[in-house]
């Protein structure tokens, strides 16, 4: 079967991933002009007598960076909206601004920056706050006209009725949201009759596992105005499979025990189902918790860091790291960082070693594999190998703690059931990577770990796992 995944990453990344991460940049230079520009506002208007500490305001700004960079991954500041008001996007920077300005008094009394005034702090976040919005409605505007000319599509699958023409013709003319309607599932003789010249028409008989599989399929909106209890429980368990959103267009939803998210789609109230974990406050704190922890730990680590490249270098000939493709959220692919463990042509040994694969399922994997190299033998029981890993984190492709990423080989071979583990950013480390002789367990029990994982999760459970793992660095129990 042509994996559904390897569509929506390539359409995901190339349309999305080069105008976040310009706006990212830009947002983070905006932030960085913005802070000794008003140390001398302030200093020249406000408080001519005040003098700034040079070590106090260098950490201050390092603080700032940090956290401007935490917060544009972690809230809807980072999103690029398609059917969001300017208002709503002004909320939603208030709000990201108020976090700052907390965050920034509590690291002023903390490391008792005194030379740094309150007014100064309430000048900055107010004028960063004007400055970086101002930027994202310009940038909204652009992504708006950009998407009118059919760009950075995002392709909707709808069931229908015959009430459902409003829903159908807004998305039509509203080409600034950038909604690209691939079908329509319906019966209705009305909605044949008008769209069926222009957008593919499918009987709703038709298997919607199949469209699904096949199609390049972002969301899926029901909007018949029966609603059938039964069948939305059916899609909503379809679309969880593969990360597809279910939106359903109705003032009041029959499943109770799903988490909702409430949008606003031209002025009508709809629900996105989403499938999150329910403590929103703890995923945030683990989102802070990932990159802050990985930014200081890349910083302290630089000591080991060079002392393993220099070993692997003296070990063998080759590159000190190893980069390779892997699956990550959503089915999107990034390029995964490790130390080099293996001999350069590694890759092209594994076609001759297939037939000795001692793992069940799509993955690879034997003992005395004869491609890693001494050093590399030691990396891989202590798991230094995978401290490069923390850049991944970095970038937002990782996290410390989830689901290990698998190759694009192995997740076209997952049964339906087991493509659920793409639903969170996989991680270093995971329940799988601490059970003792964990190359013994059996491919389908790996996957049942994770998403026990995934089902259960909570910060006190990432915690865990993680002190784990850092214990399997002393006594080198991996191999």
């Amino acid at each position: 079967m042509t994996h559904i995944y390897s569509k929506i990453r390539d359409y995901k990344l190339n349309n999305k991933g080069r105008a976040k991460g310009f706006i990212d940049l830009m947002e983070m230079l905006l932030a960085s002009i913005t802070f000794p520009l008003t140390i001398w506002l302030t200093k020249k208007y406000i408080v001519p007598d005040m003098e700034v500490k040079t070590l106090e305001a260098i950490f201050f700004f390092a603080f700032i960076l940090m956290s401007w960079f935490v917060l544009s991954r972690i809230t809807a500041m980072a999103k690029i909206p398609r059917t969001q008001r300017y208002l709503t996007l002004a909320f939603q920077f208030a709000r990201s601004a108020f976090i700052v300005f907390i965050g920034l008094l509590v690291i002023k009394v903390i490391f008792r920056l005194t030379s740094l005034p309150v007014l100064l702090i309430v000048v900055y976040v107010s004028n960063l706050f004007l400055l970086t919005l101002a930027f994202r409605m310009l940038a909204f505007r652009a992504l708006k006209a950009y998407r009118s000319y059919g760009r950075s599509s995002h392709h909707v699958l709808i069931i229908a009725d015959a009430f459902s023409d409003g829903v159908i013709e807004n998305l039509l003319l509203q080409k600034e949201w950038g909604f690209k309607i691939v079908s329509i599932l319906t019966d209705s003789k009305l909605i044949k009759a008008k769209y069926g010249s222009q957008i593919k028409i499918l009987s709703s008989q038709e298997k919607l596992q199949n469209v699904i599989d096949n199609s390049v399929i972002d969301e899926v909106i029901y909007c018949k105005r029966d609603v059938d209890i039964e069948l939305i429980k059916k899609v909503v368990g379809i679309c969880n499979e593969v990360g597809v959103v279910f939106r359903l267009q109705s003032s009041v939803s029959p499943l109770d025990p799903t988490e909702f998210q409430l949008k606003t789609l031209n002025k009508t109230k709809d629900l996105s189902i989403v499938d999150i974990p329910s403590n929103s406050l703890s995923l945030i704190l683990k989102s802070m918790g990932d990159i802050y922890f990985s930014i200081l730990a890349v910083i302290l680590l630089i000591p080991v860091f060079l002392t393993i490249a220099i070993i692997i270098r003296a070990g063998s000939k080759g590159p000190v790291f190893f980069r390779q493709e892997r699956i990550g959220l959503r089915g999107r692919k990034f390029k995964l960082f490790k130390f080099r463990t293996m001999v350069v042509d590694a890759e092209e040994q594994l076609k001759k070693l297939q037939a000795r694969n001692e793992a069940d399922g799509p993955v690879f994997k034997i003992k005395d594999d004869p491609r890693i190299t001494r050093v590399g033998l030691f990396l891989r029981k202590t798991g230094l190998d995978e401290l490069p890993q923390l850049m991944n984190v970095v970038r937002g492709e990782m996290s410390l703690v989830g689901p290990r990423p698998p190759l694009e080989d192995e997740v076209n071979q997952y049964e339906r059931w087991q493509l659920r583990r793409l639903s969170v950013k996989p991680g270093i480390t995971c329940t799988w990577q601490i059970v003792p002789d964990r190359h013994d367990v059996s491919f389908e029990q790996w996957m049942e770990l994770d998403l026990h994982y995934i089902d259960n999760w909570n910060l006190r459970k990432d915690l865990e796992l993680f002190f784990k793992t850092v214990k399997t660095f002393f006594v080198a129990g991996g191999h």
